[in-house]
Parts: C-alpha cells; structure tokens; sequence
C-alpha cells in the first residue's frame, strides 16, 4: 500500500491547488482577524510517532501545546522512516494538553468522499477518537492533502470552528475560519530553518501565523524535520514575543 505522502500526484496537486484558490477567492462568511500580540500556531498531521516523542516533547519543553490532526484510518501504519500513532497515543497527547483535531477517517481527498458519505467519515473519526479516550470531540479540521473542496462547505461550518489548508500565508484582515492558510515545515533543512523569516514577518505587522508539519526526526520525510530545527523555530517564536497557542486556543483568544 503507499503511503499518504505518496498518493500525492502532480495531477491530484493540480486540481487541489485550483480548488483552494477558489474558495480563497469567493469564501464565505469572513471573520475580521484582530490582534496587536502576533499569534503563532504549530499543528501536525497524520502524526507519525516521531511528532509525540519529539515534537509534543519539543512544544512541553517551552511550555506551549500543539494541535495534532488524526485520521484514525492511519492509526499504527507503518512506513518508510515512520509509523504512524495509534489510539494510545492519542489518549496521550490529550492528557498532556495538546489539542486534537480531526483529519478524516480514511485521509481521503474531501473531493473523493461522496457528498453522503462524508457525514459518516466524519462520525467515524469522532467515534474512533473517543473510543482512544480523547474526552472532547474535534471541533477543527484540517484537509488530507491541504486538498478543500467547496462543495463540503455547509458540512464542515455545522460541525468544526475551523479547517486548515496550506497557502503558505499568514492570515490577516478578513479571514474565512473554515478556509484558514498555514505555511508547511518540510525539507530540505536548511529552508526548514529559515522559516523563522515568517515569524519575523507576523512580528513586524501582527496577525496568526499557522505552522504545520508531520514527523520531528532525526533522519525526516521530506514532509518533517530534525528535532533540533523544530526547537529552533518554537524558541524564535517565543523570544520574539509570540503567543504560541493551539488552534482551539488561538480561535479563543479571537474571539471567533
């Protein structure tokens, strides 16, 4: 079976990029993004084992949280360089503060689910992470693939807060919660590192800057990095007078 990075198709990244430019252009209801503190989020993806060990560990060392997106189809797979976290894991992550979002069941495309399936795809991540233990049910979503579909618009404004694609922007002024943008932590490493220049960014004129990544590892995917770049970036946020906070928290604080 491939793994989720590799059923990524320049086709597939295509049709998703078109698709996100879309709802960008013609959103729905905006929300005006007002905050004079720069607001910074770190989240992660499927979350291979590497970003519990590593990454949450990372994040406690500072005294912040993340907020970790699962899709319970993916519990306990195993890959090249990773193996994704089953329900304890889960479980874990929640009894030590992080937050947990919703990310699909099957990490399917959104386009690819059948509008009336895509109800029971939704319940059935909810239901496998309460079996895990996690007490509170996900009220953000972030897009398998950061692939948004607009004809899942009124699906996700009745059930989740907000749904996280890619963009690679930091989101100011008027801002649509179910179409927020986040700037990817991925190799090579050196680029991986220099991602502190978007954190000088949300300094200087502030607003919320949303990082997202997968695994924390000494040899990463080409979608991770290395433990010590990760701390690099949690580090410069905090000395540059951030408020790193989970997505559910940042959302608080907006008052949205």
């Amino acid at each position: 079976m491939p793994s989720v990075f590799e059923q990524f198709d320049g086709k597939g990244g295509l049709v998703d990029r078109l698709a996100n430019r879309l709802i960008w252009r013609f959103s729905g209801p905006r929300r005006t993004l007002d905050t004079e503190t720069p607001l910074v989020s770190f989240t992660f993806d499927d979350v291979p084992d590497s970003a519990l060990h590593q990454g949450a560990a990372i994040l406690e060392s500072h005294g912040v949280r993340g907020t970790f997106y699962i899709a319970g189809g993916l519990a306990g797979q195993v890959e090249p360089e990773r193996v994704l976290i089953g329900p304890e894991g889960c479980r874990e992550l929640a009894e030590r503060g992080h937050e947990i979002g919703c990310h699909t069941f099957s990490h399917r495309r959104v386009r690819d689910i059948p509008r009336r399936e895509l109800p029971g795809e939704l319940d059935r991540n909810a239901a496998y992470l309460a079996d895990a233990g996690v007490a509170l049910p996900p009220v953000n979503f972030a897009f398998p693939y950061n692939a948004a579909w607009p004809l899942a618009r009124s699906e996700f404004a009745r059930r989740f807060r907000s749904c996280r694609a890619g963009g690679e922007a930091i989101n100011r002024g008027p801002v649509d919660p179910l179409m927020l943008k986040a700037v990817e932590i991925r190799q090579p490493e050196e680029e991986a590192r220099a991602l502190t220049g978007w954190i000088d960014e949300v300094v200087r004129a502030p607003g919320w800057l949303v990082f997202f990544t997968h695994d924390i590892a000494a040899r990463p995917t080409p979608y991770g990095c290395r433990p010590e770049t990760f701390d690099h970036l949690v580090a410069h946020a905090l000395a540059r007078g951030c408020c790193v906070l989970t997505v559910e928290r940042a959302l608080d604080r907006l008052g949205w």
